[in-house]
């Protein structure tokens, strides 16, 4: 009888009580049963199976792992990498206790790394790649680090992909002559990362390649592609953003106008300057014999017409906002600063904010004009608008003034020091979001005035949940040499009978559970405990990235100087 490998298994599926198996002598053996006979034939006849399998045709071995010039991470340095990489997927939400959370500090670790120009050791590359997949706040520097060896190990494993989507720009030995092929034949994403790091390194080259290309783009392509000329952006290209503002696409026509009024010598900016000053002018008469000023005049416009649409105006306003001030907005906007000092009479952006705004205009002309200090970059509007630090914030919704943006427009040192003066006036409630804006480390009197008012609010009886957002970002922001000083704060004060009530574990969340039993001076401690633990963690990293390969270093760190994200991984 002829025996195959399907007859066996088919057998052996319905039962030897209903199917003789394919063997010739069931009784060749003493005592052997149908089943055992059955066994023994599917032995033989895997053995006949594997010993004839005829090999597989051998794949091409893969090119060699390109070299990489920069130097190793001192031993302390590759220690500490892999330490953090280690303990990546231990944190949790509600986190408790005086330890370091190493999740938060991989992201500063990497940009010093790269700051010193190290290459990753390539045993920590495939943990390197997969937390980097984890975390897409992690993929730019991570990649950095990685350089040409994580590009050519993300090509065989397809998990890792996303490094072959960031393009040449992933390490510094990646950059080299433009492969236009990426361009002509890429993935969108593939493609997107290459003109942006073409842009980085030729911006007039990323400029034509992009116009060249134009025609046949996607709408929703077209719009992306075009934000990447945000960076580098001059004069040099606005012929080819003023072509664009006749695009099919009012989105592409929008950000087209968005740019060009960005330049503040393009020829949109002055077409929106001459809107501008028929829409805006300075009535010098006004109730002068009421013994009042000059006062600002407002003539909204009292149409969109189609060159106005060219030039970015959207006509249809949002849900709740009236159409002839929605366009006086636009255009305000888009108009260059420049001509409303020619346009009041010399006056400097603190006088001209100074001056009263006729009919309830206020609100809409200064919101336009913060607007447009952000996005021309003008310091000297943006801390006009910005006003002293020491006057109340508003309610949330309820101002036209959005400080955080205004911030960003100023020198980092201004910023820090109008933060700073801001906590001391009204404590961290409404610091979060202006903390995001500045510079890391933070200067000695932001850092210092946030220690005070964390100091502050625990005499006061609060608890330190409630300012768990700051504490987070002060653990990453704060300058390390601030340890010793927060050192003494580390102690848990006595508390007077009858003191404040501790609320239960409903009332703060998981990460208080029994909180009754004790007092908010116990959380205070340990929540400094683990601020000064993560200073001086902090410290010891940037030290043994400062030293030779091979030996760590003692002492100091470096300093950091990257702007802080207020968006980042909750607490």
């Amino acid at each position: 009888m002829k025996r195959t490998w399907d007859e066996l298994v088919t057998t052996a599926l319905l039962g030897t009580t209903r199917r003789m198996p394919p063997v010739p002598d069931v009784r060749a053996r003493d005592g052997q049963d149908v089943a055992s006979a059955l066994l023994d034939a599917a032995a033989v006849e895997t053995v006949r199976r594997r010993a004839g399998a005829v090999p597989a045709v051998a794949r091409a071995r893969p090119e060699p792992a390109p070299g990489d010039v920069r130097p190793p991470l001192p031993t302390a340095a590759h220690r500490r990498l892999a330490l953090l990489l280690a303990d990546r997927g231990s944190a949790g939400g509600g986190r408790r206790g005086a330890a370091p959370d190493l999740t938060e500090l991989l992201p500063q670790w990497l940009a010093a790394a790269n700051r010193h120009g190290y290459q990753a050791p390539p045993a920590l590359l495939p943990a390197l790649l997969e937390a980097a997949r984890a975390r897409t706040d992690l993929r730019p520097e991570a990649l950095v680090l990685g350089g040409p060896r994580a590009r050519w190990l993300a090509g065989l494993n397809p998990q890792w992909k996303y490094a072959l989507r960031a393009g040449p720009a992933a390490g510094p030995a990646a950059a080299g002559p433009a492969d236009t092929r990426v361009w002509e034949e890429g993935l969108f994403a593939e493609r997107a990362a290459f003109l942006t790091s073409l842009r980085r390194r030729d911006p007039a080259a990323a400029r034509e390649l992009l116009a060249g290309a134009w025609p046949a783009e996607r709408a929703e392509d077209r719009l992306l592609f075009l934000d990447v000329l945000r960076e580098g952006l001059s004069a040099a290209d606005e012929p080819f953003l003023e072509r664009t503002l006749s695009d099919r696409s009012r989105n592409v026509r929008a950000t087209a106008a968005e740019l060009l009024s960005a330049l503040p010598g393009s020829a949109l900016a002055a077409r929106m300057a001459e809107r501008a000053r028929s829409c805006v002018s300075l009535d010098r008469t006004g109730a002068a014999g009421a013994g009042e000023g000059p006062r600002i005049m407002v003539e909204a416009p009292h149409e969109c017409g189609k060159d106005m649409q060219r030039d970015g105006v959207v006509v249809k306003p949002p849900s709740g906002r009236g159409e002839r001030s929605w366009w006086l907005s636009q255009i305000v906007e888009a108009a260059p600063l420049a001509v409303w000092r020619e346009r009041f009479g010399g006056r400097s952006p603190a006088g001209i904010v100074a001056l009263p705004v006729t009919d309830g205009w206020q609100p809409e002309l200064h919101a336009a004009w913060c607007r447009a200090a952000v996005r021309q970059r003008d310091a000297e509007w943006a801390r006009a608008l910005l006003g002293p630090a020491s006057e109340p914030p508003a309610a949330e919704g309820t101002s036209w003034r959005d400080p955080a943006k205004l911030l960003s427009a100023l020198p980092a040192d201004e910023r820090a020091e109008w933060v700073a003066e801001f906590v001391s006036a009204h404590g961290l409630s409404d610091a979060f979001r202006l903390l995001g804006v500045c510079a890391v480390p933070w200067a000695e009197p932001l850092g210092r005035a946030i220690v005070d008012a964390l100091d502050t609010a625990r005499d006061a009886g609060g608890y330190p949940w409630s300012f768990s957002g700051v504490m987070g970002l002060a653990e990453r922001c704060l300058d390390p040499a601030q340890a010793d000083r927060l050192e003494v704060l580390t102690a848990q004060p006595q508390e007077p009978d009858g003191g404040p009530a501790t609320p239960g574990a409903a009332a703060v969340g998981a990460g208080a559970v029994g909180a009754g039993a004790v007092g908010a001076g116990a959380y205070w401690e340990e929540a400094f405990r683990r601020l000064v633990g993560t200073l001086r963690l902090r410290a010891t990293m940037l030290a043994e990235l400062s030293g030779p390969a091979g030996r760590p270093a003692r002492g100091g760190g470096g300093a950091a100087v990257r702007p802080a994200s207020a968006g980042g991984r909750s607490r």
